[in-house]
């Protein structure tokens, strides 16, 4: 049965007329018949510049120069002037196709190159990490935001630590955090980009370092105190401690189960900070440990480092640690050019200013819990970085 229909096929197809025979009598057929007089089936085929289109195929449209229009001959007309036409495209007439030909037609369309489709803009993945009692829904003005100027990009706001639970020690949440990324880096092999704001600042810079394959193509560190703390802002945690005192709590492994504690910079007791910060200390390469090495060439994978603050935080003391600056033991803030970290490149912060992948966005007239909701903050700092 199925060699029959083979033959059948190859015997229609061997009947039909050359190429220039179909286009001579397409030309013929197309003015020999009235748009009014037309079957529906008659209809669905035209012409266009002298070539076939069908349906939404539109043929014609492939042709790289269009073709003039043919000049119609004259309509034979009846007494009462009514157009007389020379038959249907599906029954006989001169100079007509047959049908079987026209059956055949949309099966030929087939062997055309499909047409190329258009070219869309393609962005890469956005993953947003948010700070201390924090929640996605802190967000939804990002996300409108990222969602006008890169239409169809995919955004997530990870749900994890949310609330009380941001005072979690930093290891356990760079865990947590790294299992829900590390899926969404591996869908994506062209990159992606990291939004981390305040303390999640801190756990995107950790999970730089210890993911051995990422692939984050900027890291936006937003208003985060990456040097460390050193404010007033925990006397709500610690009511009876000042911040001269509180070294006391955080340097103890009870403090150190507390993510504030891990990162508390105390710039008078530094030696107490590199021998008790169980987090800080390590990621920032003050302190040795055997993942060192590797923990500062996984860090360096990432393309591009945005550095964003502002002297209005109200929350980040001091505010240039959102920009590796810090207190020495006199208060006085030294930038991150002169900063041991920077100047040893512990975890890579000389190699990166150095090939040029460290852009600083600082800003004024903006409060800490405003950062990620300013619409001007965002497309100065945070657009231009999400290719």
């Amino acid at each position: 049965m199925m060699m029959t229909t083979v033959r059948m096929v190859q015997s229609t197809i061997a009947a039909m007329p050359t190429a220039r025979e179909m286009k001579e009598k397409f030309r013929a057929s197309r003015e020999a018949i009235s748009a009014d007089t037309m079957s529906p089936r008659a209809k669905a085929v035209r012409t266009c510049g002298g070539r076939v289109e069908e349906g939404r195929l539109e043929l014609c449209c492939l042709a790289s120069t269009p073709q003039p229009p043919l000049s119609a001959p004259p309509k034979a007309q009846d007494s009462q002037g009514v157009r007389k036409t020379s038959g249907s495209m599906l029954g006989p007439g001169p100079g007509l196709l047959p049908a079987g030909l026209l059956l055949l037609l949309p099966f030929l369309t087939l062997l055309l190159p499909a047409a190329p489709a258009p070219h869309r803009a393609s962005y890469k993945p956005v993953i947003v990490v948010h700070g201390l009692f924090d929640s996605s829904y802190s967000f939804r003005h990002l996300l409108e935001y990222i969602n006008e100027t890169h239409p169809g990009t995919v955004v997530t706001v990870l749900d994890l630590f949310d609330g009380r639970e941001s005072l979690r020690p930093l290891w356990e949440q760079v865990q947590g955090f790294g299992e829900a990324v590390a899926p969404i880096m591996a869908k994506a092999p062209q990159g992606v980009h990291l939004i981390c704001y305040s303390q999640g600042g801190l756990v995107c810079r950790a999970l730089l370092s210890v993911m051995d394959e990422h692939n984050v193509d900027s890291f936006i560190s937003l208003s985060s105190p990456q040097m460390g703390q050193y404010g007033d802002y925990l006397k709500w945690l610690f009511p009876t401690s000042m911040r001269s005192n509180l070294y006391r709590i955080c340097y103890s492994p009870w403090g150190q189960e507390f993510s504030i504690c891990n990162y508390w910079h105390d710039p008078h007791h530094d030696d107490l900070y590199l021998n008790a910060s169980s987090f800080l200390a390590l990621i920032n390469g003050e302190r040795d440990h055997p993942n060192a090495t590797a923990w500062r060439k996984n860090f360096l994978r990432v393309g591009r480092l945005v550095l964003i603050g502002g002297p209005d935080d109200g929350v980040i003391t001091p505010w240039q640690s959102s920009f590796f600056g810090f207190y020495d033991e006199n208060e006085t803030v030294l930038e991150m050019e002169e900063q041991l970290v920077y100047l040893r490149d512990s975890f890579g912060l000389k190699t990166l200013l150095a090939r040029g992948a460290i852009v600083r966005c600082p800003m004024a007239g903006i409060s800490h819990t405003a950062w990620h909701s300013n619409r001007t903050l965002y497309e100065t700092c945070i657009e231009p970085w999400l290719s």
